[in-house]
């Protein structure tokens, strides 16, 4: 199977121009039209639906959401149709986004004709809705293989609105989707600059009551999405500030949503930092914590935020080798070490110490992965986690070798050496 992320020439030149030095000489940073706080989206109309309203000529709205959410969708629907908009609601998202699903829903959209695509719910949703709204506007178009860095020419149908019922993926705030190939059998990231939500209602009722499991996975992504984007070479100042803070709110808040999954600050706090988080990535870059993530989630079905979660102590460790952007870190979190290795040492024992407090494993094998399994499994591991995009955003190069070795540390929870 062909992806755009395996061109040879991408591949060469992608790490180069990402680097903080030549992203230093001229940045750009995208941002959705962000309405925050209870009532962003109200029920009985107002806050966003009233900005969106004369935008859209002919007020069809199409909602994407999953049958877990079906209600928070209809919440949705109800608001745009206090301002006359005709809606659907399709329900048909699907945890890991198959091709073939996006597929069907754009299919439906099609049929619809909508001029407003709404994406309510996690990361899947919104993935879902990026994905159909590109095969809406541009049919012709492989989903599996069309480059990031051709223009894709959208807004012509449809503008897209984004409203998380999740803290964490993000995906509101970026424009990035991740999509699973099952032919392929891989997770096949597709990003475009066009792919940022036009809006996004960062709205904490919406994830009021998550459970406590969806909201550790999902909080353990926001962080990882920040300590990657500031340990990336790909950072800048802007984006170093925003996922610095998010970092915070994830130590502070986190384990209060997961506590109390009612507690109204925590919630609206770690909306905040997962959009924080997500305009830091989405303007840099994500790096190895997800790429074998990407791969982990996939071969051995754990959730998303758990598996990019528990490989940050590792990949923070394998990149001190050349970046010391790990003091930040550690500064921000106020955690104690003179030197750049006690810091990194202080890093690593508060990120393990915050997967306790979310009863999270540190290690694969308390997973519950077999060691035959991981075994058996391991050439698939390495070569999707080496060719996964967001390798492009490492700070340290690393090789096949190098990728199996980092695996067996997490598997056995062993500190880097190497």
């Amino acid at each position: 199977m062909t992806y755009w992320f395996n061109a040879p020439g991408l591949r060469e030149r992608a790490p180069l121009g990402s680097t903080r030095g030549a992203r230093g000489l001229s940045s750009t940073i995208f941002v959705p039209k962000l309405f925050i706080g209870v009532g962003a989206i109200p029920e009985a109309g107002g806050g966003v639906v009233n900005y969106i309203a004369p935008l859209c000529a002919r007020k069809r709205a199409f909602i994407v959401t999953d049958t877990s959410v079906r209600t928070l969708a209809d919440r949705v629907a109800n608001s745009f149709k206090t301002r006359q908009f005709a809606t659907e609601v399709w329900d048909g998202a699907l945890p890991e986004v198959p091709i073939a699903t996006a597929e069907a829903c754009a299919q439906a959209m099609t049929r619809f004709e909508p001029d407003l695509i709404v994406a309510v719910g996690g990361g899947s949703a919104m993935d879902m809705a990026k994905a159909a709204w590109i095969l809406y506007e541009r049919p012709d178009l492989n989903l599996r293989n069309f480059s990031p860095m051709a223009p894709l020419n959208l807004r012509k149908k449809a503008l897209l609105l984004a409203v998380p019922t999740t803290s964490g993926t993000g995906s509101e705030v970026t424009s990035a989707a991740v999509l699973t190939d099952d032919v392929g059998d891989r997770k096949v990231p597709i990003a475009s600059r066009e792919l940022f939500p036009d809006f996004a209602a960062i709205d904490p009722t919406f994830a009021m009551g998550m459970p406590a499991k969806l909201t550790a996975g999902t909080g353990l992504d926001v962080l990882a999405h920040a300590i990657d984007c500031v340990t990336s070479p790909t950072t800048n100042d802007i984006t170093d500030a925003l996922a610095l803070r998010a970092i915070q709110l994830v130590f502070k808040f986190l384990p209060r949503a997961y506590r109390d999954p009612h507690d109204r600050e925590a919630r609206l706090r770690m909306h905040i930092a997962a959009t924080m988080a997500g305009i830091a990535f989405g303007n840099a870059a994500c790096t190895l914590t997800h790429s074998m993530g990407h791969a982990l989630g996939k071969v051995f079905h754990v959730h998303h935020g758990v598996a990019v979660g528990m490989f940050v102590p590792y990949t923070q460790q394998f990149y001190a080798a050349v970046t010391d952007k790990h003091v930040d870190v550690g500064k921000a979190l106020e955690l104690k070490g003179r030197t750049t290795d006690a810091k990194l040492v202080s890093l690593v024992a508060a990120v393990r110490k915050l997967l306790r407090s979310v009863d999270v494993p540190l290690t694969l094998k308390d997973l519950g992965i077999a060691r035959v399994q991981l075994e058996q499994q391991m050439p698939k591991l390495v070569r999707d986690s080496i060719e996964d995009p967001d390798t492009f955003g490492s700070p340290r190069w690393i090789s096949e070798g190098q990728c199996e070795k980092l695996f067996w540390y997490a598997y056995e929870g062993k500190d880097v050496d190497f």
